[in-house]
C-alpha cells in the first residue's frame, strides 16, 4: 500500500510538471508567432553570430565585447542547421531553455521543501511569469536565459553535494565546478548563484565535519579531492574564456566582467552611485520584479489587481526570509535560496550593473521568488484549505492580463527597447529592404537598432554600420559598431545611404550638413524609417562630425 501511495504521488508530480510546461509552451508560441515581441538588435547580433558559426567562424563572446559568451549563438546555430535561418528558430531555442529553467525550478522547490506540491506550484508560477521574465526569456539578448538555467543547475548540484553522506565526492564537485565555470563564460552575472552556493556548501561541510568522526587525514584528503574536482570542472567549463584571456590578456576580460562596459555611464562618486543604485532597486527595480510595470516604461499594469500583485510578492519575500531563519537547521536549502536573492541585490547596488535598472538583471530572482511564493501558498493551505490556491490563481491571472495589455500596445509591443527613438515599428522591415535593394543602396550608416536586424533579415545583402546616434542629445558609443568586417565593407563601397529612426533633430542635422558640403540627395519615409539616399557623392559620418 505504501509503495502504491508513493508511486501515485510521483505520477501527480509528473503530471503537474508536464501541465506547467505545456502552459509555458502555449504562451511562448502565442507570443512569437503573433509577432508581439519585435526582433531586436541584440537578438540580431546573436543570430548573425549563429549564421557565421555555420560558415566556419568561432566567436567566443558576443560581438564587440569580452563578456557574455557565445553559447546562445552556438545553440541557435544548431537550430538554424535543422530548421533554417528564421527568427522563430531563435525564439524556439529560448523557449526550450526556459522550459529547462521551469523544470529545474520545480526540482529545487521539491528538494528544498521536501514537498512535491511546492514544485508543481512553483512551476506554474514560472509558466506564467511577470512581463519582465516573459520578455527576456522569449527574445534573446545573448545569454540571460542560459544564465537562469545554469544557475538553477548550480543550486541543484550544491543541494546534491550537501545531501550526500560520502566524504569524497569528486564527480559531484567536478559537475558543480563545470557549471560554475560555464556560467562565468556565458555571463559573469551567474556569480550571483555561484558565490552563495560555494559559501553555503562550505558552511554545510563544516557542520558535517563537526557531526561525524573523521581523522584529520580523511578530512584533508576529502577536501583536496573535492577542491581538485571543483577546479578541474571549473577550468573545463570556462575553457573558451581562458583561450580568450591567453590571446588577449586578462585586463580587458576582468574589466568587462565587473561591469566595465557601463562603468563610465555614471559621473558620480562611489557613495553616490551606491545611493542611486539602491534607489533604482527599491523604486524602479521592485516594480519590474513584481511585474506591476513593463521594464521599458513607467506605466502601471492591470490596475484593479495591481495592489494584490504588490502584496503577494512582498509577502512571498518576507515569508521566504522568515522561513530561511526559522527552519535553517531542518531545511538548510532555504538559506541558499535567500543567499541568491541577497547576492543579486548586493551585486546590483555595489557594482556598475546598478546603473542599468532594466529588468534583465532581475531575471534571476524569478525562480527563488516562485519557490518562496509556492511555499507561502502551501503554508496557507494548511490553515485555510483550498482557498489558498486562489492566491496562485490570482497572480497568474494578473501576469497573463499584464502580458495581454502590453502586447495590445503595438508599437512598441513587448519590447527590449527603453528609448522612444529606438522603439521601431518593425512591420515596415520588408518594405525597407525592398526599397533599398530596388535603389541599389546596399551600404550606408544607421543606428544600432536598425543595422543588425537589417543585416540579418536581408541575408547580409544590406550592410549599414551603426555609426549614427540614437539618443536625443546625439550621444554615441563606439561599442555600437560591433563587427569590423561590416565596417570594412561600408568603407570600401562607392556610395552610402543614411537611415534614421524617430529622430527629427538628427534628420535636420543631416540636411544641414549635406547642404554645407554641396551634396544633393533624396529622402523617403516608411513607418519609423527615414532614408537619405541617392547622394550625389559618398559622405561619411566623420565628414559631418558624427
Amino acid at each position: 500500500m505504501k509503495s502504491f501511495i508513493i508511486h501515485n504521488s510521483e505520477m501527480h508530480w509528473w503530471w503537474g510538471i508536464v501541465f506547467a510546461l505545456i502552459c509555458a509552451v502555449i504562451l511562448k508560441i502565442t507570443l512569437f508567432t503573433g509577432g508581439l515581441i519585435p526582433f531586436n538588435a541584440d537578438e540580431a547580433v546573436v543570430a548573425l553570430m549563429a549564421r557565421h558559426i555555420l560558415q566556419g567562424q568561432f566567436p567566443i563572446f558576443f560581438y564587440g565585447q569580452a563578456y557574455m559568451g557565445s553559447l546562445d549563438a552556438w545553440l541557435i546555430a544548431g537550430g538554424f542547421l535543422i530548421f533554417g535561418q528564421q527568427i522563430w528558430v531563435i525564439r524556439l531555442v529560448q523557449m526550450i531553455i526556459y522550459l529547462g529553467t521551469i523544470f529545474t525550478t520545480a526540482l529545487i522547490a521539491k528538494s528544498i521543501s521536501g514537498n512535491e506540491r511546492n514544485g508543481i506550484v512553483a512551476a506554474l508560477l514560472m509558466a506564467f511569469p511577470t512581463i519582465n521574465v516573459t520578455l527576456y526569456t522569449t527574445a534573446s539578448l545573448g545569454g540571460y536565459g542560459e544564465t537562469m538555467l545554469i544557475g538553477n543547475i548550480i543550486i541543484l548540484a550544491a543541494l546534491r553535494i550537501a545531501n550526500l553522506s560520502e566524504t569524497r565526492m569528486f564527480a559531484n564537485w567536478l559537475i558543480f565546478g563545470f557549471f560554475i565555470g560555464l556560467g562565468i563564460w556565458v555571463f559573469g552575472y551567474s556569480l550571483v548563484y555561484s558565490i552563495p552556493a560555494l559559501i553555503w556548501l562550505m558552511w554545510q561541510i563544516i557542520l558535517r565535519i563537526k557531526s561525524i568522526k573523521l581523522s584529520s587525514r580523511e578530512i584533508v584528503n576529502g577536501i583536496i579531492a573535492n577542491f581538485l574536482g571543483l577546479m578541474i570542472g571549473g577550468i573545463i567549463g570556462c575553457f573558451p574564456l581562458l583561450i580568450f584571456a591567453y590571446s588577449n590578456g586578462m585586463g580587458r576580460l576582468f574589466s568587462e566582467l565587473r561591469g566595465g562596459a557601463i562603468a563610465g555611464v555614471e559621473q558620480l562618486s562611489y557613495l553616490q552611485q551606491i545611493s542611486q543604485h539602491l534607489w533604482s532597486l527599491l523604486v524602479l527595480g521592485s516594480t519590474v520584479i513584481f511585474g506591476i510595470r513593463p521594464p521599458w516604461e513607467v506605466r502601471w499594469l492591470v490596475l484593479p489587481l495591481l495592489p494584490y500583485a504588490m502584496v503577494f510578492w512582498l509577502g512571498a519575500v518576507c515569508f521566504g526570509i522568515n522561513h530561511s531563519i526559522k527552519i535553517q537547521r531542518s531545511k538548510p536549502g532555504w538559506l541558499l535560496l535567500t543567499g541568491v536573492v541577497a547576492c543579486v541585490c548586493l551585486g546590483f547596488v555595489m557594482t556598475p550593473f546598478g546603473a542599468d535598472p532594466s529588468g534583465r538583471y532581475f531575471l534571476v530572482l524569478m525562480a527563488p521568488l516562485a519557490i518562496m511564493a509556492a511555499e507561502m501558498i502551501l503554508w496557507s493551505y494548511e490553515r485555510i484549505g483550498k482557498w489558498s490556491f486562489t492566491l496562485a490563481g490570482l497572480i497568474i491571472i494578473y501576469n497573463i492580463a499584464a502580458t495581454i495589455q502590453c502586447a495590445n500596445r503595438y508599437p512598441p509591443g513587448i519590447t527590449t527597447q527603453f528609448y522612444e527613438i529606438s522603439q521601431i515599428d518593425h512591420r515596415y522591415d520588408q518594405e525597407l529592404i525592398d526599397f533599398l535593394i530596388e535603389h541599389d543602396e546596399k551600404y550606408g550608416y544607421s543606428n544600432y537598432w536598425v543595422s543588425y536586424p537589417l543585416a540579418f533579415l536581408s541575408q547580409e545583402e544590406l550592410i549599414y554600420t551603426p555609426r549614427l546616434p540614437y539618443h536625443a542629445d546625439f550621444r554615441y558609443t563606439e561599442r555600437d559598431n560591433r563587427y569590423l568586417p561590416y565596417e570594412q565593407m561600408v568603407d570600401s563601397s562607392k556610395r552610402a545611404a543614411y537611415i534614421t529612426t524617430n529622430h527629427p533633430a538628427l534628420d535636420q542635422y543631416l540636411r544641414n550638413e549635406f547642404t554645407k558640403l554641396d551634396v544633393a540627395w533624396q529622402e523617403a519615409e516608411m513607418g519609423d524609417y527615414h532614408i537619405f539616399y541617392d547622394l550625389s557623392r559618398k559622405v561619411t559620418p566623420e565628414q559631418i562630425d558624427l
